[in-house]
């Protein structure tokens, strides 16, 4: 296919971390390969420039009110957003893509394209509410996200999801998927880290090589039950001595976790991709214990390093890890399920490390970058569909 120039709408981008930023750069980062022109729209969060190049792609920035410590930036209709309208106005795309559906950034993506006349998709990445673990304010939030939803349709009919999970959340709006986008992994990348790897995580913290090391990577938000996960850990290391928990990421609760943090509970803060390869590669385990999700990166990237994953049964993992031959998938996070899922993982290290293997073989024939754009092109081939 000739180059075509994608515009992709997204509320947050790198250097904001989160799993559709992830998604966002991978996704461009496979299409430059194939010859093709990503141009990313976002928000200006702190002292970031309203506009920059950033991995061969033109980042845009909105400037916003950056609500919730910025989870949910507000874009300000202001001269700045007119300028970068009226920049993407004189050029040519091909296809428009808005990450997510329920920002007032998501909007004005799907009214650009349909303006314009450009062929849009919406890619879902959720299968829930956005919580802020306040049950008035999460009601008013639903509220308003239905609200904004029935504008959407007004003007995007093309949606799809990271996973059949968040196709299926679609349906609670009344929308019906197009088809399914993976999150996906660059495994010829993890592969490259974890060979020449940047720190020995083990070495490091002087734990042994027969030593259990449980890791969690992601957002450190109340919904990915860090809160269980802690509690259950704590539960573990009254039995086993020689159990180890790591938890890499930054977020509204990284204060508690200093504090609850111990020789055998290690906090790491936030760590770039390099070293988030690197721990998950002297890892054993990897837990995410989280109530919400579409289909998360950071199990994508422990199966792509071998580990043994121990989730819940939300979002896209359970499409991962299809049966109790590559994992565990727990119904909830509540610890009376969590505390039996690791310590029978910690205990039957066999069972573990084929997981792991079968777990690995399917992220890499699967759940590539290369499927997805793949994806893309015909889409942009079939004006949208």
């Amino acid at each position: 296919m000739a180059n075509k120039k994608i515009c992709i709408f997204s509320a947050q981008h790198l250097p904001h971390m989160g799993g559709v930023e992830r998604y966002t750069y991978n996704l461009c980062k496979k299409l430059i390969e194939k010859g093709h022109e990503p141009v990313v729209v976002t928000s200006k969060i702190g002292d970031l420039p309203n506009f920059e190049i950033m991995h061969d792609t033109r980042i845009y920035r909105f400037n916003c009110y950056p609500f919730l410590k910025g989870r949910y930036p507000f874009l300000k209709k202001d001269a700045k957003y007119k300028k970068i309208i009226s920049t993407l106005e004189k050029e040519h795309f091909d296809l428009v893509i808005v990450n997510t559906r329920f920002y007032r950034h998501s909007l004005v993506g799907m009214k650009f394209a349909k303006k314009n006349h450009i062929p849009c998709i919406t890619i879902e990445h959720g299968t829930s509410h956005l919580s802020v673990n306040n049950k008035v304010l999460d009601y008013f939030g639903s509220l308003y996200e239905h609200g904004l939803t029935m504008l959407d349709k007004k003007y995007c009919d093309h949606y799809y999801g990271v996973s059949l999970a968040c196709n299926e959340w679609l349906k609670h709006f009344h929308i019906q998927a197009k088809g399914v986008l993976y999150n996906s992994i660059d495994v010829h990348e993890v592969e490259a880290l974890r060979k020449n790897k940047c720190e020995n995580y083990r070495e490091l913290y002087k734990i042994s090589k027969e030593a259990t090391v449980i890791t969690f990577t992601g957002r450190l938000l109340p919904e990915k039950g860090i809160f269980q996960l802690l509690n259950v850990m704590d539960e573990i290391n009254k039995k086993y001595k020689d159990v180890y928990l790591f938890i890499a990421g930054e977020g509204d609760l990284e204060k508690m976790i200093d504090q609850r943090k111990n020789d055998h509970i290690i906090p790491l803060g936030r760590i770039d991709f390099n070293h988030i390869v690197a721990l998950l590669d002297d890892s054993d385990i990897f837990c995410l214990p989280s109530f919400s999700e579409g289909f998360s990166t950071s199990v994508l990237e422990a199966a792509a390093c071998e580990c043994y994953i121990v989730t819940t049964a939300r979002g896209g993992s359970k499409e991962l890890v299809i049966n109790q031959d590559y994992g565990t998938i727990i119904d909830n996070n509540s610890e009376e399920l969590l505390l039996p899922a690791l310590e029978d993982a910690i205990d039957n290290i066999d069972k573990r490390k084929k997981a792991a293997k079968l777990c690995h073989k399917r992220v890499c024939e699967d759940f590539t970058w290369d499927t997805v754009e793949s994806q893309i092109e015909t889409i942009i081939e079939n004006g949208g569909f």
